[in-house]
């Protein structure tokens, strides 16, 4: 790993940089800027600022544009940002494709750029740290197996942190680390042959990056969960690693909340007997040492690759009897489960409820799973043949090419909620598994935004499905089963270069849930298909990124392929603002407050960081 700096100072940059040194920074930091992937360690996705309201928002227009490709022949020329940038005392930071950056949040130029190589940085974020007496303020990222820390007022690395400003994670985190006190916490993904264990959250001092703990997100003989992994088949299992873009934390309490994902292989556990905690779980431990408090199970024995993708969001429940600590954590099955933070409680109800059952030889399906009483599923969680598309609905070839999809196909299995994958003795023919939501989830990494002033709790959720079935594996594999599917394995067809799926629309929604009920309160469809007839265009549009909420009654999203940024109603979701991008805006939004007084909406598309403001 390679990291030299590029600093570009100029007489523009002074506010930013009397902003880090002085102890009263130009705006305040807690309300004006935007410190945290999320804004903040409850990971609500709100702002408090509100000079943007429901009565101007048509007026936004371009403010700046900062490219976020490779400025060296460095060979990742692309940047494919799903990076939700920071804004702290009138500096902004983001990753790009080779490098991180400071820029002038008012007018998007550059004030320092720190050069990396050999791993491309985290296109996903950057996380600050204030410092001490004794050590000034920092920019913590990471890039492959490395934890970095640079200077956040020049960029320069930081020798004292690390070997030369670099920690060896050895396995790799591709997200944001979280900052809390001196405590910086990351996360693991999984790559294709690596030892077992490597799922593990872990910890460093955010001064010198001494490691100070981790947590075994697969636990061994004598740990609470072990007896989920029937026999040894926790021994060297790979999986159940803490992979999102981001993590939360109760200050009060000071929990720290870890996603954890699917054990591996995800579509076969035949060798995994058991509900095989802590995968699919949320796990909240002590954030000073990583000691277990509670975990809540979203499914058990997976066999979907259906994780809880984002970390769950923080809030308290107003109620006549006073404050609820809760929390909301979605799953890319579709569900949205509201639980109590300190304890991991439902607080409306989770019935275990019987689910299809496996054809394939030796699996030992769950019997039930989890399924919340309220709210209801925000996502398509099954299939049936009246759900096919009709011209009617959108076109004629439209249908035409779904019905030819659907014939193809031949026996389509689905069975609702957790349907299986189907055994094929012959590979060549026989059922397929239609799975909805599909692998890429209903809801997805964005996570849930709040609204303090309505209660509300607004998830974006893609609906598509995915077919596939299971096949014995080549002789001399790992298992003696494999999941396969067609190519492409969703359920959509290319209609003039677009993807459509082949169920009735929507294909893309937000929903609103009242967290003081559990009830779904409104669902809007986000998103259109230009290659379909005008009045049958608002379909919705498939999306992986969520929204972010303001003080003046407002949500901002992009997510969804139509490369369109949005500005919704907060109460009732109706569309009151969009703007159509170059590329798609695969990322979180965010929002601050620049020291000339205007309030900005940033968002990453693609290739590009945009702001804009009034």
């Amino acid at each position: 790993m390679i990291i030299s700096k590029l600093a570009k100072l100029s007489a523009l940059t002074i506010p930013s940089i009397l902003g880090l040194i002085s102890c009263t920074p130009l705006v305040n930091p807690e309300t004006d800027g935007w410190a945290m992937y999320r804004g903040g360690f409850d990971g609500t996705g709100y702002s408090t600022l509100d000079k943007i309201t429901l009565d101007n928002v048509g007026d936004l227009s371009l403010s700046w544009r900062y490219s976020l490709s490779a400025t060296t022949d460095s060979g990742l020329a692309s940047a494919n940002s799903q990076a939700t940038p920071i804004v702290v005392n009138n500096t902004l930071y983001v990753p790009t494709a080779d490098r991180v950056v400071a820029l002038n949040p008012v007018s998007g130029e550059e004030i320092w750029s720190l050069q990396v190589s050999g791993s491309r940085p985290s296109r996903r974020g950057v996380a600050f740290w204030p410092g001490t007496e004794s050590a000034g303020p920092r920019i913590l990222f990471t890039a492959g197996t490395s934890l970095i820390a640079a200077d956040a007022l020049t960029g320069e690395p930081v020798m004292e942190f690390g070997s030369r400003g670099i920690v060896d994670l050895v396995i790799p985190y591709n997200s944001v680390p979280l900052i809390y006190d001196n405590i910086v916490v990351v996360g693991a993904n999984t790559p294709a042959g690596a030892p077992g264990g490597i799922g593990n959250a872990r910890a460093y001092n955010a001064q010198d990056g001494r490691k100070l703990w981790e947590f075994a997100s697969v636990p061994g003989p004598g740990n609470a969960g072990n007896d989920s992994w029937e026999g040894d088949s926790w021994r060297g299992r790979l999986g159940a690693n803490a992979w999102p873009f981001y993590f939360t934390v109760d200050e009060d309490s000071e929990l720290l909340y870890l996603p954890l994902a699917s054990p591996l292989p995800f579509a076969y556990g035949g060798d995994r007997g058991g509900d095989n905690l802590f995968a699919n779980s949320i796990v909240a431990v002590n954030v000073r040492t990583g000691e277990y408090a509670w975990h809540f199970q979203t499914i058990h024995h997976d066999l979907w690759d259906h994780d809880p993708p984002a970390p769950p969001t923080l809030f308290d429940i107003r109620t006549e009897a006073g404050l609820v600590p809760a929390l909301g954590v979605t799953t890319k099955s579709g569900y949205l489960y509201i639980l109590n933070r300190n304890d991991g409680t439902p607080l409306y109800g989770v019935n275990e409820s019987p689910v299809p059952q496996s054809s394939v030889p030796g699996e030992q399906t769950s019997p039930t799973q989890p399924v919340p009483l309220r709210p209801p599923a925000l996502a398509k969680t099954s299939f049936r043949l009246t759900d096919i598309v009709t011209a009617q609905d959108t076109s004629e070839a439209h249908a035409t090419a779904c019905a030819e999809l659907m014939a193809s196909m031949g026996s389509i299995i689905n069975q609702g909620p957790f349907t299986p994958w189907v055994y094929r003795q012959d590979p060549s023919s026989g059922p397929v598994t239609l799975l909805f939501p599909g692998l890429t989830g209903g809801p997805n990494w964005g996570g849930v935004a709040y609204n303090p002033a309505n209660q509300y709790a607004y998830v974006f959720a893609t609906d598509v499905g995915t077919f596939g079935w299971m096949e014995d594996a080549e002789p001399g594999a790992d298992y003696p089963y494999v999941r396969n599917g067609p190519r492409p394995a969703n359920f959509d067809v290319d209609i003039g270069g677009q993807r459509l799926p082949c169920q009735k629309p929507p294909w893309g929604r937000l929903s609103a849930v009242d967290t003081t009920t559990g009830n779904l309160v409104w669902q809007r469809t986000i998103g259109i298909s230009e290659v379909l007839p005008a009045g049958r265009q608002r379909t919705g549009r498939p999306g992986r990124a969520s929204a972010i909420v303001t003080a003046g009654g407002l949500l901002f999203i992009a997510a969804t392929d139509d490369n369109r940024l949005r500005a919704l109603d907060a109460s009732t979701g109706m569309e009151l603002w969009s703007v159509e991008l170059e590329s798609r805006g695969n990322a979180n939004p965010m929002t601050f407050r620049g020291n000339d007084g205007k309030q900005y909406i940033v968002i990453a598309a693609t290739e590009e960081l945009i702001a804009f403001s009034l």
